[in-house]
């Protein structure tokens, strides 16, 4: 069996069973490592190695959860949700409630899209908007799995669909690694060839807004959502929203999270409307609420290393092309199936795609597939998995949200549900797409 398939569904298996994830990421390595043949003594090496390369990911969320806390006392995100507040009504009529339900949905939908594109903050918006929201969410009855499903689908579609933002990162490293393989690519072909597969997102977000999710679910209001009544100035929200806007320009000219970060918690610190002597346990309590997302951050980066040191990745795509022959229907499901569970195990469709594309890319110009059906092939097996990976930020960063008063599980009630959702009519259309371009 190969180390692969055997390190990703122990992983998989012991999350579903609660096990934490860290720990099941753990076991999977080193379940991986030995049946790839690298010994204890080395796998634990590989994986102690790996660690390292995450640092800088968990530095930067520990202080994005930093900023998120600093932000809050400005009174930004308590002013946000009174405006929704009064804009939804608490009337027990049915059609004013749905539609009070309905704008909530729509509002943190837009937000997770454009933290893709529009404004590339990915999921740094998270931590600040989605706890003070509970309440609202709580008094409708909103099915946080719902909300989950709307986050994951934000921070999924947009960077698949579009070239802007980490869209256009995630189309460069498609195109450049495609055209190294043997097929040169337009960039400008992807938003086409993606088109398809995109509307299989689409389609899963709506059977979760419409089906899976419509009814309502009680929450107890937990006094770790309950709002103070801050009193924030005029002055206090102008230096928040410089603060955001500062911290969003050193990101993407210095390209670092850390220090856009660092920047919005200087500013809000300047301005007066946090003090100084609160500082310190005002970062710590941040970094406290984003520390999950960070551990789990190191624990996949080790996984993903020792992965890749069995050597066992590329033999289950050689394997995989032997299994084919000339069967161009078998071929674009199995090549999708491998996709999702190398993207399922690293945790990062970006990182998939230099995996796939060498040996994906020949053997679809062999095959008889089209250059459109091919980077539809290619692009749609590196997203598979994104959604539902437990080891993802695009599950990580909702549950961090959603989870601050210990009412969400992270594998039952973000995994499972954006995996069915978004996973199943990934594969489904990503094939037809692959059969008809």
């Amino acid at each position: 069996m190969n180390a692969v398939v055997l390190a990703v569904f122990t992983m998989l298996i012991l999350s579903l069973l609660r096990v934490n994830v860290v720990f099941a990421l753990i076991a999977g390595a080193l379940v991986g490592g030995l049946s790839g043949g690298l010994g204890i003594h080395q796998t634990i090496e590989v994986f102690s190695n790996g660690l390292g390369g995450s640092a800088e990911v968990a530095m930067s969320y520990a202080l994005l959860g930093g900023y998120a806390i600093a932000l809050s006392r400005t009174g930004l995100p308590n002013l946000i949700v009174e405006w929704i507040l009064q804009k939804v009504s608490k009337d027990g009529e049915s059609k004013v409630k749905s539609l009070s339900k309905a704008l909530i949905i729509l509002s943190i939908l837009i937000m997770s899209c454009f933290s893709q594109n529009v404004i590339p903050i990915h999921i740094a918006f998270i931590p600040i908007l989605i706890p003070p929201l509970l309440i609202v969410m709580n008094e409708f009855g909103i099915d946080r799995r719902l909300i989950a499903s709307v986050l994951t689908f934000g921070l999924t579609a947009p960077y698949i669909l579009l070239p802007a933002g980490f869209g256009k990162i995630f189309h460069e490293i498609l195109a450049d690694n495609m055209t190294s393989s043997g097929l040169v690519v337009d960039p400008a072909d992807i938003p086409r060839a993606m088109l398809i597969p995109t509307a299989g997102l689409i389609l899963g977000l709506l059977f979760a807004i419409f089906f899976s999710y419509r009814k309502t679910r009680t929450y107890k209001q937990h006094d770790v959502i309950e709002m103070e009544k801050t009193h924030y100035s005029k002055v206090g929200i102008v230096f928040s929203l410089i603060s955001i806007v500062a911290a969003l320009y050193v990101q993407i000219q210095l390209d670092s999270m850390i220090f856009g970060a660092m920047t919005g918690i200087l500013v809000i610190y300047l301005s007066g409307a946090v003090k100084w002597r609160e500082a310190d346990q005002l970062l710590t309590d941040g970094m406290k609420m984003m520390a999950f997302i960070g551990f789990v951050m190191l624990a996949a980066f080790g996984f993903a290393d020792v992965l890749k040191a069995t050597g066992d990745v590329e033999k289950l795509v050689e394997q995989v092309a032997g299994i084919i022959g000339d069967n161009k229907s078998l071929a674009a499901l199995l090549m999708l199936i491998v996709g999702l569970l190398v993207t399922m195990g690293i945790g990062s469709s970006f990182s998939t795609i230099p995996i796939i594309a060498t040996i994906f890319v020949p053997l679809s110009l062999e095959l008889g597939f089209s250059p459109m059906a091919t980077i539809a092939l290619v692009g749609t097996a590196a997203a598979l998995g994104d959604a539902g990976s437990p080891a993802s930020d695009s599950t990580l960063g909702p549950t961090a949200g959603l989870n601050v008063d210990g009412q969400h599980n992270h594998i039952w009630d973000t995994c499972v549900p954006t995996f069915l959702h978004y996973n199943i009519p990934l594969i489904l259309f990503g094939w037809v797409a692959a059969m008809i371009l």
